[in-house]
Order: C-alpha cells, then sequence, then structure tokens
C-alpha cells in the first residue's frame, strides 16, 4: 500500500528543487498533490514531471491575497488538505554591511511571514489529524557570516512549529520541521552570482559536511515522506535534521 493513498498534499515552492522533488514522491506514494510557485513557466513544468492530476497554481507567499485564492483553487479541486508542505523560500547572501532594506524585507516576507500565514489561511481547509511541515534549515542554530537575515528567520520557522503545534492540537494537527543542511538546488543562483561564484558556494558548503558533499533533493523528499505519513505520528513538533552532519562554519 502506498503511504499517501488518497491524500491530499500541498507543496508551496513546490515548482523546483527540494519541493519538486518532494512533489514527485508524494505522486509516486498516491497523493493528490497541489504545488505554487512564482512562476508560470516553472510550475507549468513541475505538473508535467509530478504527473498523477497535479495541480499547479501562480502564487507569492508574501502577498495574503494570493495565499487566500490558492486555497480556495485547491479545496475546490481536491478538497480539504491532509497534508502541508510549507516550503516556498528564498536565500539572499551578503556581509552584513551591504545586506540592504530591500534585501532584509524580501528574505522576511518570503521565509517568515510567508510562513506564518500559509499556515494561518489554511486552517479553515485542513483535516482535523492533517500533518504541517516546514521547511526549515540546519543554519537556524549556527552563526555564519553572510546570512545573519536568512538564518533568523529559519530560526523562527523552528520556533513557529512549537507553537503552531500547542495551537492546533485539539484538532490533532501535527507540525514538524524538516531542517536540510547544504542541498544542490537552483537556488544557489538566483543571488545573481557567476557560475564560477556559485560552484565556489557550493564547494565552500560541500566541504563543511562530514559527507563531503552536497545533498540531493530526493534525499531530502524520503524526509518529508516520512513527516507526512503515519510513521511519524508521534513526532510534534519536532525537528529532523538531515545536514550531512554539518559542522560549525
Amino acid at each position: 500500500m502506498k503511504k499517501l493513498d488518497n491524500k491530499v498534499a500541498v507543496v508551496t515552492g513546490g515548482n523546483s528543487g527540494i519541493g519538486l522533488a518532494t512533489a514527485k514522491l508524494f505522486a509516486q506514494q498516491g497523493a493528490k498533490v497541489a504545488i505554487t510557485g512564482r512562476n508560470q513557466t516553472t510550475v507549468d513544468s513541475a505538473i508535467v514531471q509530478i504527473g498523477n492530476g497535479a495541480l499547479g497554481l501562480v502564487s507569492d507567499v508574501s502577498d495574503l491575497k494570493n495565499i487566500d485564492a490558492q486555497y480556495k483553487t485547491i479545496e475546490k479541486t481536491f478538497g480539504k488538505i491532509d497534508v502541508l508542505v510549507v516550503n516556498a523560500g528564498i536565500f539572499i547572501a551578503a556581509p552584513l554591511t551591504d545586506y540592504s532594506e530591500e534585501m532584509f524585507d524580501q528574505t522576511s516576507d518570503i521565509n517568515f511571514k510567508g510562513v506564518f500565514f500559509t499556515v494561518q489561511r489554511a486552517l479553515p481547509y485542513l483535516n482535523n489529524g492533517a500533518s504541517i511541515i516546514l521547511t526549515s534549515s540546519a543554519v537556524n542554530t549556527k552563526g555564519i557570516a553572510s546570512l545573519g537575515a536568512y538564518s533568523a528567520t529559519k530560526a523562527a520557522v523552528r520556533s513557529l512549529a512549537r507553537s503552531f503545534s500547542a495551537d492546533l492540537a485539539d484538532r490533532q494537527i501535527r507540525v514538524n520541521v524538516l531542517s536540510p543542511g547544504p542541498i544542490d538546488t537552483p537556488i544557489f543562483g538566483r543571488g545573481g552570482g557567476s557560475k564560477e561564484e556559485v560552484d565556489g558556494t557550493k564547494a565552500h558548503f560541500a566541504s563543511a559536511t562530514t559527507v563531503k558533499r552536497l545533498g540531493n533533493t530526493e534525499e531530502i523528499a524520503e524526509g518529508f515522506l516520512y513527516l507526512a505519513s503515519d510513521a511519524s505520528k508521534f513526532m510534534i513538533g519536532g525537528e529532523l535534521l538531515l545536514d550531512g552532519g554539518i559542522k560549525t562554519m
């Protein structure tokens, strides 16, 4: 039997990287999958890769009107939600002296505000007993130069899982966190750096892990499947760390 048979699963930021790999695995495990992303072209491409009648929606998690609209469409198409993966995020790294207000606001609006309201606005559309999984990061407990704002938002996400679990206990809704270490995804290239700079960043992060490599998206997707399925039903407000043994940098 498939682990998510007849479940409705939503993956924000499901149009690339970890989110796409997770959406594909969920579909393979029998789920009816809806994904969101900010780019129509990548959303359309992802839907073809996911298959199984997946639904793709263009949505910006920093805009509450977008969030409300996406849930109405998902309910109309699939019904109530059993699994919500709050994965949409942005990675902007820059030295403290160069970090602009625009960079800060964008990071905070997507990685923190977007997570908070993606969960809050989902509540009327969630089945009792649903599983919510928030994507944090292994850097949520580390101090890394040029990652102050990003790391802080991911620490905030870790905190939200505990509070949300208490808020939703009466509905038996579990809220947990998955914290990946450095994973080989397109997010490294979205800061505008050259190929050489991106490759250098990847090599730096890979060297900081015990296994001396970046993780791959399929490895992280397996973690999301565990948290989405009944296999983790005794895990509430917890954190699954999949970081390759990364050290403090």
